[in-house]
């Protein structure tokens, strides 16, 4: 089959579209021919070697296709639970940037009616972690403010049609007037330009008061605003730190407004079947940014890296 390996840590020019052996699916597995795989700043991270690991190794967390044998369209679920450890497609084994993967058969699940390969492969892993950090972590309810920062990356995405399922309200940042109206679009209820505009102030007069909740993935480059921006007795919910993982503490705001800071990671087979659940209903939807065929891994890549996406970057695989 044909797949994305890397043999190397570095940047996209390590990514070898390939020839690769066939995976065998075994006791329990089902082998599944992939239609379409995403991206997710792990398979970044993991290109970069952090985490290094096993080599070569084929990229990949999210992926939809069919089951071998018998047509049945699936959608993988990318946390594999083993030895009470939740292990990522992709990472600790070989991923979806590939035509074919085998892999449990508790893990593939149909794929709603109205959504295409390209959509099913754009919702897994990013829609895990969105619920997990605004449902069971930080238990979002309907009517609060949510605030959440740098939209359209695929969580913070994922995170806007989450909240707006749950019928929460919702103001958005980003540095790109562009996806500030794509945002409202897809039904932001309030925006801010974090690079031109003060989004402390902004958050402030909309919300009357500050957000309940603060969706920031970002770190130390937003840190400080995000306890401003949160009211008194708010949650702040972090999932990573892409600027940085050392931001300037202000302690005293955590204890005289009495916040609550969650720590959250991408989430367990229940925070999954939440999110499924939500976009089966047609209450949440995931968002593709844009399709590239599979040997196109790194103009894919380079778009990721720069920032220029809303929603999800998707590989097509024929």
């Amino acid at each position: 089959m044909k797949a994305i390996r890397i043999h190397e840590d570095g940047g996209p020019e390590v990514l070898r579209y390939e020839d690769v052996p066939d995976p065998k699916a075994g006791d329990g597995e089902a082998l599944v021919e992939l239609r379409a795989a995403s991206l997710n700043h792990l398979d970044v991270w993991i290109r970069k070697g952090l985490p290094s690991v096993p080599k070569p190794r084929i990229l990949g967390a999210d992926g939809a296709g069919v089951i071998a044998g018998t047509g049945e369209r699936v959608v993988i679920n990318p946390g594999i639970m083993s030895g009470g450890k939740v292990h990522i497609v992709g990472e600790t084994m070989d991923g979806t940037h590939a035509e074919l993967i085998a892999l449990p058969r508790e893990y593939l699940h149909p794929i709603p009616d109205d959504l295409s390969f390209e959509e099913a492969a754009a919702f897994p892993l990013v829609f895990e972690t969105a619920y997990r950090m605004l449902v069971t972590r930080a238990r979002v309810q309907a009517g609060e403010w949510v605030l959440i920062w740098g939209i359209g990356g695929g969580v913070a995405t994922a995170a806007l049609s989450i909240a707006k399922a749950l019928d929460a309200l919702v103001i958005v940042t980003s540095s790109s007037d562009a996806k500030l109206e794509r945002a409202s679009e897809l039904g932001a209820d309030a925006t801010v330009n974090h690079a031109n505009d003060d989004v402390v102030a902004r958050v402030k007069e909309v919300t009357s008061g500050g957000a309940h909740v603060v969706v920031d993935d970002v770190g130390e480059a937003t840190w400080k605003r995000t306890l401003d921006a949160a009211r008194a007795e708010a949650r702040v919910v972090v999932c990573g730190a892409t600027t940085g993982p050392n931001p300037p503490a202000g302690l005293h705001r955590v204890w005289w407004k009495q916040l609550s800071i969650l720590g959250s990671t991408m989430g367990t087979p229940d925070d999954f079947q939440g999110a499924y659940d939500l976009i089966a209903a047609g209450r949440a939807r995931p968002v593709v940014d844009r399709v590239f065929p599979l040997a196109e891994a790194r103009a894919a890549h380079e778009r990721l890296e720069a920032a220029e996406q809303l929603g999800k970057i998707v590989l097509s695989i024929p």
